[in-house]
């Protein structure tokens, strides 16, 4: 069994790769500042919890010790508040990831497994999106999030560490926060259905995202870290393949909605070309969007009829 160190473990991502880590049967220590709270359902018992900070070297080195992969999946996450705090985001997302870079070659650790964005690739004319596109990021966080990858692939060739950058199209699940003025929108339509709220949907709702389940996205991490067809510096895109408007999602978790303004930043649609997931990693979704619904539905004890 391996030593694994979770940078942002604390999260929504990193909670559940966490907890089928351990179930692995794998060593676990975790970075995070909980800097979005102290959830108590997110702290696995069996993992080593270390609070610090990616932009933090001596935090880095500290947590370093004997860890054989790092999953890095901490970052000051979604577009809109990186449009509002593009220096903020930048100093996580661009200079805390060349931070964890930096420290695994000094560590030598032999792979990095880094939490990229399909928000690279903006909004563009083709679709499925596929890793060769030329990127047209539409917000720093876009941005940050592809200068993480190039970062990862330059590691590899100079310096030889293996890396392995997977693009995430919107991921949900357990454990999602439906708080914050950015929370996910399926945490927010989530909670606000519990509350008996309307559904805020922005603009006309006709925006298509590729949401993709947790447990598939653990699924590839565990897949990219362990692959011997991988490390070498890879982008690879993680979705499911099918793509929802805003509308269709509010219409599966049910109740009132209500149209609030579009946000900057934000394609009109993002669906994942997985060929590239097939080959190096032999991994595709298992999880269909209707039936993760579901699932969440109960998991909030929202079990009243959808009209």
């Amino acid at each position: 069994m391996a030593k694994y160190l979770v940078t942002g473990g604390a999260g929504f991502i990193g909670t559940n790769l966490i907890k089928q880590l351990l179930a692995d049967g794998h060593r676990v220590v975790v970075l995070d500042n909980f800097s979005s709270g102290r959830f108590s359902d997110r702290i696995q018992s069996g993992a080593e919890y270390v609070e610090g900070d990616v932009r933090n070297m001596a935090d880095l080195e500290k947590v370093l010790k004997g860890v054989d992969g790092v999953f890095h999946a901490a970052a000051v996450a979604r577009m809109p508040y990186s449009v509002e705090h593009p220096q903020e985001t930048n100093e996580v997302n661009v200079n805390g990831t060349l931070n964890v870079l930096v420290a695994a070659r000094d560590a030598g650790v032999k792979r990095v497994v880094y939490s990229a964005s399909s928000s690279a690739y903006g909004d563009q004319d083709i679709s499925p999106l596929v890793e060769t596109m030329k990127p047209r990021p539409m917000s720093p966080y876009g941005l940050q999030k592809l200068i993480g990858e190039e970062y990862c692939r330059l590691f590899h060739e100079l310096y030889g560490l293996e890396t392995v950058s997977l693009r995430y199209f919107n991921v949900y699940g357990p454990h999602v926060d439906p708080n914050g003025a950015y929370a996910l929108v399926i945490g927010k339509f989530l909670k606000q259905r519990k509350e008996n709220q309307p559904l805020t949907i922005c603009g006309d709702g006709e925006y298509y995202r590729d949401y993709t389940h947790v447990a598939d996205v653990v699924r590839a991490n565990i897949m990219a870290m362990q692959s011997a067809k991988a490390g070498r510096g890879e982008v690879i895109n993680i979705g499911n393949r099918a793509p929802h408007s805003v509308n269709e999602l509010a219409g599966l978790i049910g109740g009132e909605t209500v149209g609030i303004p579009s946000r900057p930043g934000d394609p009109r649609k993002t669906e994942a070309d997985i060929t590239k997931a097939k080959q190096l990693l032999d991994w595709e979704p298992k999880i269909s969007f209707e039936d993760g619904i579901k699932e969440l539905k109960r998991e909030w004890g929202i079990t009243a009829p959808s009209f």
